[in-house]
Formats: C-alpha cells, sequence, structure tokens
C-alpha cells in the first residue's frame, strides 16, 4: 500500500517505478475555489473545474457502499460526499476514501448532495430534504415534500442576509426553504415533476420541467418572470446551465437548445434525431458540451451550435461531463470513464469500471471522483512521469 504525503503550500509527489503519484493536498481556507461543493460546480451549473487535468491516472482508493451509485459526488474541505441507493449519504476523507460518517434516509438516494456553510443538504426518495453538518452528519432539520427528489438544492442569499435552499420535487413543485431553520419560504409549482437542479444567476432561477417549460422564477418571490414553451414530448429531465444570458440544456424531444433569457426565445437547436438529451451540459468559453441518448458525447459551439465534435461510446451517455484545463471527463452507460481533449474530442484516457457510469464527476485538486452501478465510489488521482 501506498502512503501518501501532504504539504500546506504545494502538491507532494511520491515516485512509483516509472511514473510519479500526484497526491491531493490538504485543504485550505484559501483554496476553498479547487473545491467541487455541489453539483456542476456553482450556482449557475457551468461544469467546470478549476486547474487542470492530468493524461493519466489511477484508481486511488474506491468506497463500496450497498447499493449503485447514480448520485453525483461533491468535494468541500477535503471531504467527499455522496449518495447511494442503499439509503445512505456517505462522507469520505478525499485523499483516503476513509469514511468520516454516514447518515441513512427511508429510500434511495440519487441526488447530489450540496455543501454550504458548514452543512451538506441531499434529498432522498423518502420525500425529506436532510440538512445535516457537514463535519459529524448530525442532523439539523429535514423538510418534507410531496414526492421523492432527485435533482440537488442550490443556495440564494436575499439581500437580507437570509439563505435559502432551492430545490424541485416530484410533487410538481420547486421548493425554497430557510437554510437555518428548515421552514419553508416559498414555492413554486410547475404541471409536472422537476427533476434537475435549479440554475440561479443574479436572482433568477432557472429549470425546465417534465411539463416541457423552462421556468424562469425569482429567488426573491417565487413568483414566474418568464416561461418558454418546449413543444410537445420536450421534458427536460436534466438541469439548464446559465452563461451570459443564455441556459443551455437538452429534452426528451430530442434537441439540445440554447434560449436567450431576456427575450425568452430559443436561439438555436441542435439534434433532431431519434434519441433523447438527459445529460446536463459544461459550458467552456466558446464550446458546449453534453452526453445524449445515441451513445455519444457532444460539443458544439456556444453561439450558433454548430458541431464541433462527437464522441462515440458503447451506451447512452446520461451522465454529465465536467470541462477542466482543456480536457472534459465524463462518464458512460458503457462502464467506462472517459477524458478528453476539449479541442478535439481525442481520447486521452479511459478506465474500464465495467457497471454503467451514470454519476456525474467532480473534479476538486486534478482528482476526479465518481460513482457507478457496482455500488462502488472511486477516486481518480493524476499520473504524471
Amino acid at each position: 500500500m501506498i502512503s501518501l504525503m501532504h504539504a500546506s503550500v504545494a502538491t507532494c509527489l511520491v515516485s512509483i517505478g516509472a511514473a510519479t503519484v500526484v497526491a491531493m493536498p490538504q485543504n485550505r481556507s484559501d483554496d476553498a475555489a479547487m473545491d467541487w461543493p455541489n453539483y456542476r460546480g456553482d450556482a449557475s451549473l457551468l461544469g467546470v473545474a478549476k486547474g487542470t487535468l492530468g493524461n493519466r491516472f489511477e484508481v486511488a482508493w474506491t468506497l463500496e457502499t450497498e447499493g449503485a451509485i447514480t448520485s453525483s459526488p461533491v468535494v468541500s474541505g477535503g471531504i467527499v460526499y455522496v449518495g447511494s441507493s442503499d439509503g445512505a449519504l456517505y462522507a469520505v476523507r478525499a485523499d483516503t476514501g476513509k469514511e468520516v460518517w454516514s447518515y441513512g434516509t427511508d429510500d434511495i438516494i440519487e441526488a447530489p448532495p450540496l455543501v454550504h456553510g458548514g452543512r451538506v443538504y441531499v434529498g432522498s426518495n423518502d420525500f425529506y430534504m436532510y440538512a445535516l453538518d457537514a463535519a459529524t452528519g448530525k442532523l439539523a432539520w429535514k423538510y418534507e415534500t410531496g414526492d421523492k427528489i432527485m435533482g440537488s438544492a442550490n443556495t440564494w442569499t436575499s439581500e437580507k442576509g437570509e439563505l435559502l435552499i432551492i430545490f424541485g420535487s416530484y410533487d410538481n413543485k420547486l421548493h425554497a426553504v430557510n437554510a437555518s431553520t428548515g421552514e419553508k419560504v416559498w414555492e413554486y409549482e410547475t404541471s409536472n415533476y422537476v427533476n434537475g437542479t435549479p440554475a440561479i444567476e443574479g436572482g433568477k432561477i432557472v429549470f425546465g420541467g417534465c411539463d416541457a417549460v423552462m421556468h424562469v422564477v425569482s429567488a426573491k418571490t417565487g413568483k414566474a418572470t418568464e416561461t418558454v414553451e418546449l413543444g410537445d414530448e420536450c421534458h427536460v429531465a436534466g438541469s439548464v446551465a446559465l452563461a451570459d444570458g443564455r441556459a443551455y440544456f437538452g429534452h426528451y424531444g430530442n434537441e439540445f437548445v440554447c434560449v436567450d433569457l431576456a427575450k425568452a426565445a430559443v436561439v438555436w437547436r441542435y439534434g433532431g434525431g431519434d434519441q433523447a438529451f438527459f445529460s446536463s451540459p459544461a459550458i467552456g468559453q466558446d464550446k458546449v458540451v453534453f452526453g445524449g441518448r445515441d451513445r455519444s458525447l457532444h460539443c458544439a459551439k456556444r453561439s450558433d451550435g454548430e458541431k464541433v465534435w462527437t464522441f462515440p461510446t458503447r451506451r447512452k451517455v446520461d451522465a454529465s461531463p465536467v470541462i477542466c484545463g482543456g480536457k472534459v471527463v465524463f462518464g458512460s452507460g458503457d462502464g467506462r470513464l472517459y477524458v478528453l481533449e476539449l479541442a478535439t474530442g481525442k481520447q486521452v484516457f479511459k478506465y474500464e469500471i465495467g457497471r454503467p457510469v451514470y454519476s456525474s464527476p467532480a473534479v476538486s485538486r486534478g482528482w476526479i471522483f465518481v460513482g457507478s452501478n457496482d455500488k462502488r465510489l472511486y477516486a481518480f488521482r493524476p499520473l504524471e512521469r
């Protein structure tokens, strides 16, 4: 077994034959920007991680649970948090995989957790949103909805300094809850399930629903400011990403679309084949990357939706990709984790897990964390020659 050493200022290197293992540095207060504390990395759900990704990786550790891990992990303060189909939320050391604590709910956890202000928030299929102490796993409060919670929560702070936890549920509603007390602040009702994570930017909450509508809701009032009808069968199961006044997302109408928020109108459409887009996008400077049920990862221009490249896999790509330092990492239903060059779509790394990967990766300090249907959470550390 390899012992990993850590430094508070720089990453330590441990030599193993011809390769060098890049150990995860200790978390410090001034490098918290390298964390991945919520699904897709930030409130706008851009899916972009700080730093760079290497070309070669090895499995540093795995955590085995009692159920498939379709929940997407998050990383904060040197701890990885992830839910499992066994009904528990796990907190483990990012460097070693040692379990810090676990908390059991009454049903499976498919929703990604959110870490904010010393607490971790996670929804369960038992209809509850849980607020737990991030260090100990102790319950602070739980909030009951009318159905299961599949997406992650997001946060917004009011002018008065009140922090809201905002999330959707299969009860057809978007919920806003006081982060301190767990009391309802407002709720916004749609006409079908709310499956994804709401994106938040500039006081606006943007999300798509299984009602085939893109909703724009005021975080302050919980009232709709705009809605965009997407058409019959255009259910939005994934999450919206926001960048420069535009919303990017795919839907079950077999298209990926870009919507101008000010005009409340579709700017461009991509696809139009016979397969849906469930994956949430990652937004680069001039490119948008997203998975498809046509067994491919797609890259298009942000400006007009023109195809840049596609990368084929052997099964559907429902997991969401992450862009980091000129590369993109994602998992596929074919049981593999892939790292590609963002510019060209050329594969630089592949790892055979063997069971479907519907968990979206978290990237922190050059490490990759992802769950699998083989009931394990994987940590990949970079190798340098």
